[in-house]
């Protein structure tokens, strides 16, 4: 009876505890592991304290640390680049510090860059899904780093996903890309500093190299929690990922949204949650859908106008996404039954068939395979998909044990 007393007086205090993420448990070490070297820090708006106080910041004004480079990921240091939007070198107004982009003609630091720094800094907040570009630039920093003699640091963070959910295909690599490097699944269940140990340490870098890694890992997380369990603010992590509530909607849809035949939201006030399109007839769609049961998500018929992008001013017609119990869905399914769905309902316009070829070999990529797309067009149901699955996906929650930093 203490000891079940116990347990729960623990969880309530972890529930209202805030998260230290690794730049407090760094400047709470007075910034010990970098005293004495020259930091070139890998950042955007996310890098922030819980005050609100950026990563550049902090640093910056620290008599500890002598910050020398910043370096941008797609999006941008400061988040004013769309996606995709390619970076040029520039100086920062605020700092005065040259800022090296890594979205743009170069994607890995060059030696150059390189050139008077001792120790890499990355604090990035990641959206949990193999497809965000942030973690690729992170093994780049990491490949460059250990080629050129660099120590490199990783700032821990949550994975708003929390770090039990591991969903989809384990990554071919023969469809590796920028949005998918190494054979990991679409969620993946880790933090960057577990990620970063886990390539690390299982020689995926170019050669078999390995840097000199450390994590600074995060006080309070465990590994349970949601977003708003951690008490941390939300930055948005791209235009279309305003609140931590995108980032679950993002790997639910996200891969549909590479055909550019259905429109997901983007350009709407609900990226990600929405699945529409002219022809489409919202309540049949909707009903075939909720047929499944899937656990822990419902479809509801809606019709919309995006503001911008391709289907910009058109009235479109289709369904919304509504997750009524994250511990229960599993989100990276939700797309194959949906395109499974729209294939079923309207054969003639099979969301493979109606877009060009450069669309789907975007789609293969994010979804680290091709058997996906040809699987769904010669009508296999999304459960068969599913089942192929589990015998590589066993292999990596095996795998991935040696590499969780956190309870």
């Amino acid at each position: 009876m203490k000891k079940t007393l116990l347990l729960v007086l623990l969880h309530f205090t972890l529930l209202i505890c805030q998260v230290k993420t690794g730049i407090e448990v760094l400047a709470g070490s007075d910034f010990a592991l970098l005293q004495g070297k020259r930091v070139g820090l890998v950042t955007n708006p996310t890098g922030i304290a819980s005050n609100f106080e950026s990563t550049v910041d902090i640093l910056s004004r620290s008599p500890k640390v002598k910050l020398v480079a910043l370096f941008g990921p797609e999006h941008g240091v400061r988040g004013d680049v769309t996606a995709g939007g390619k970076i040029e070198t520039f100086t920062d107004s605020a700092t005065g510090l040259p800022v090296y982009s890594l979205y743009g003609k170069t994607r890995k630091p060059t030696p150059e860059m390189l050139t008077g720094i001792d120790v890499m800094v990355y604090d990035i907040q990641d959206v949990g899904s193999r497809s965000y570009t942030f973690i690729n630039t992170l093994a780049n920093v990491m490949e460059a780093a250990a080629e050129q003699n660099v120590d490199v640091v990783v700032l821990d963070r949550p994975n708003p996903l929390n770090g039990a959910r591991v969903e989809g295909n384990v990554l071919d690599l023969k469809f590796r890309s920028f949005v998918g490097q190494y054979p990991i699944p679409y969620v993946y269940g880790m933090t960057c500093g577990e990620f970063a140990t886990m390539v690390n340490e299982e020689g995926w870098l170019s050669g078999g190299k390995k840097c000199r890694l450390t994590v600074v890992k995060m006080e309070q997380w465990k590994r349970w929690m949601h977003w708003d369990n951690t008490k941390l603010p939300w930055i948005p992590t791209s235009p279309h990922i305003p609140n931590a509530e995108s980032a679950l909607y993002y790997s639910a849809i996200g891969m549909l949204g590479e055909l550019e035949t259905i429109n997901i939201g983007v350009g709407y006030t609900m990226p990600f949650q929405l699945v529409g399109q002219k022809w489409i007839n919202g309540p049949r769609l909707a009903a075939a859908l909720n047929s499944k049961k899937l656990a822990g998500v419902q479809f509801r018929p809606i019709s919309f106008t995006p503001y911008y992008g391709k289907q910009e001013g058109k009235q479109l017609f289709g369904v919304q996404i509504h997750i009524t119990d994250r511990s229960k869905i599993n989100l990276t399914n939700i797309q194959l039954h949906v395109i499974g769905a729209l294939i079923s309902l309207y054969p003639d316009r099979n969301p493979f068939l109606t877009t060009d070829s450069s669309r789907n070999a975007m789609f293969d990529k994010v979804a680290g395979t091709d058997d996906v797309r040809k699987m769904l067009t010669s009508g296999s149901s999304a459960e068969t998909i599913i089942n192929s699955w589990q015998k590589e996906l066993s292999k990596f929650m095996e795998m991935r044990k040696k590499y969780l930093l956190y309870d």
